[in-house]
């Protein structure tokens, strides 16, 4: 038996209110990070509709309609599974889109910039979605993670590339620059905003100690490492799991281990 709904109002991270059916039945969600934590909530049947980025879980990505990516959303898609819940992001989808889809459906958009942001991100949408308790759960696991791992200040200075051809790095005001911190680098590019362009002259002004590739959105490979190597000797190119340094859902239960890793790595 489905349980009885009502309408409820809700603030997404923009302060913007939004009523939404509760508990909504047909969830589409347009962020692969938040995808898999509405999976891990356990809402394997109320999410209707995903991204083609939305790659975990595996088995539930096989079943799932796509509606496109996430900054080229297929509205028609969308308007055909008729949801009763949208979750986008303000960074990670197309704002004139998401402008569309609010006037036909709630839409509820995270904005994340720090690990707490993602816990207050988790938390509403638990709420939500009738799963506070296992979002509570969900956070104290991994704010557990993150304490147990060794906690220590910034230590290696690091540009974080996430494109090439420009090659465009993460600056400040970014989940990736809070990311870095807590994995013990230093962000050189912290006094740019957001997501600036640099070149390699300009990398090697700023003589970090590591250049870090990530694996996402560009998939940067070993041979990119040696490209970047001859341009920049001293400095130590390493390749990185884009998703653990930028995902903000329940895949933050793995980041705390893997920064160990790598610090661990370093100091050897």
């Amino acid at each position: 038996m489905k349980p009885s709904t009502f309408s409820q109002k809700f603030k997404d991270q923009l302060s913007r209110n939004i009523s939404v059916v509760f508990p909504p039945q047909r969830i589409v969600s347009l962020v692969p990070s938040q995808t898999e934590l509405l999976f891990d909530l356990g809402l394997n049947e109320e999410v209707v509709g995903i991204t083609k980025f939305c790659v975990h879980p595996a088995h539930q990505f096989k079943t799932k309609s796509k509606v496109g990516g996430t900054k080229n959303i297929n509205l028609e898609k969308i308007i055909a599974l008729n949801p009763d819940l949208i979750i986008a992001n303000k960074e990670e989808n197309d704002e004139l889109q998401i402008k569309e889809l609010s006037a036909r459906f709630p839409v509820w958009i995270s904005d994340i910039k720090s690990l707490q942001d993602a816990f207050r991100m988790i938390t509403a949408i638990g709420e939500m979605v009738n799963r506070s308790e296992a979002a509570l759960r969900l956070i104290q696991n991994i704010d557990s993670a993150f304490a147990k791992a060794d906690n220590l200040h910034p230590q290696f200075s690091a540009a974080y590339l996430i494109w090439r051809k420009p090659y465009m790095a993460a600056g400040s005001d970014t989940f990736i620059n809070s990311m870095m911190e807590l994995a013990g680098f230093k962000n050189v590019l912290a006094h740019q905003l957001r997501y600036p362009e640099i070149n390699v002259m300009q990398l090697k002004s700023l003589q970090p100690q590591f250049v870090l590739l990530s694996s996402e959105p560009y998939p940067f490979s070993d041979k990119h490492v040696q490209e970047l190597e001859k341009e920049l000797p001293g400095t130590k190119v390493l390749l990185v799991d884009g998703e653990l340094f930028s995902w903000y859902g329940s895949r933050l239960l793995k980041a705390a281990d893997y920064f160990r890793e790598i610090r661990n790595h370093l100091q050897s």
